[in-house]
């Protein structure tokens, strides 16, 4: 590894710091993980676009599979091997969502969420115009870190509220990431990627970044759910607010 060992207590550190930060500040953060009353509507909607989601990222994934057979063909099979791993997960979470109405035809005619949008073309353009994978695998490691941290909390109570059978797949999907050791995994290919403090402070900027796009989508995904309001629109003031 050519990463300082401290790096990696670093962003971890960080990242906690980012899940206090999100439980603290976003409106019904703690819902899924709390919540005796689940809002169907949302959580059908946060499935929904976690299926977009995965969708969206093997496209990028490919690319960086691309970048890694040109300059290091060992992080190639590798990532192509992770890839492999995750790139039909979309259907675990499509199975979770029939058991409650929500058919395939409805998960992929839906219009992703701005933030969706947002978080992909960031992802590609760290491809298409940095040429590096970076911005990527930082993002992976954010979710796999996020995830295996937060996740099986919510499914806990997501099994209690909808039943065990109804969480399957979700649950298998958060497993495999705890199984596998998946962020350690995906720690060792990113630190391929930095030599210098430089790069170093680019994973840190990477991450402040992936984590405000993941906190503008669950503002945005309560804003559609919740309050009803249109996907990224911002309410007007009114007269007595001017």
């Amino acid at each position: 590894m050519t990463t300082s060992p401290e790096l990696r207590k670093r962003v971890d550190a960080l990242l906690d710091t980012f899940i206090k930060d999100f439980y603290d500040t976003v409106p019904f953060a703690q819902h899924q993980k709390d919540s005796a009353e689940l809002n169907l509507d949302y959580y059908k909607r946060h499935n929904i676009e976690t299926i977009l989601r995965l969708r969206r990222k093997r496209t990028v994934d490919a690319l960086a599979i691309k970048y890694f057979t040109k300059v290091d063909p060992v992080q190639a099979k590798a990532w192509a091997h992770y890839t492999d791993d995750e790139m039909l997960h979309d259907r675990l979470f499509a199975a979770d969502l029939a058991k409650v109405g929500v058919g395939k035809e409805e998960i992929y005619s839906t219009e992703p969420l701005l933030s969706t949008k947002l978080l992909t073309g960031y992802l590609q353009y760290g491809m298409e115009y940095d040429d590096s994978p970076l911005a990527l695998i930082t993002s992976v490691y954010f979710v796999e870190y996020v995830t295996t941290r937060t996740q099986p909390d919510w499914l806990d109570n997501l099994e209690n509220v909808l039943g065990q059978e109804n969480v399957k797949g979700a649950r298998a999907h958060v497993n495999t990431d705890l199984d596998d050791d998946h962020d350690d995994f995906v720690w060792r290919v990113m630190s391929t990627l930095v030599s210098t403090e430089a790069d170093e402070q680019k994973v840190v900027e990477h991450l402040h970044h992936i984590y405000w796009l993941w906190k503008l989508y669950f503002v945005e995904l309560h804003q559609l759910t919740v309050l009803g309001r249109t996907d990224g629109q911002i309410p007007l003031p009114t007269t007595a607010d001017v």
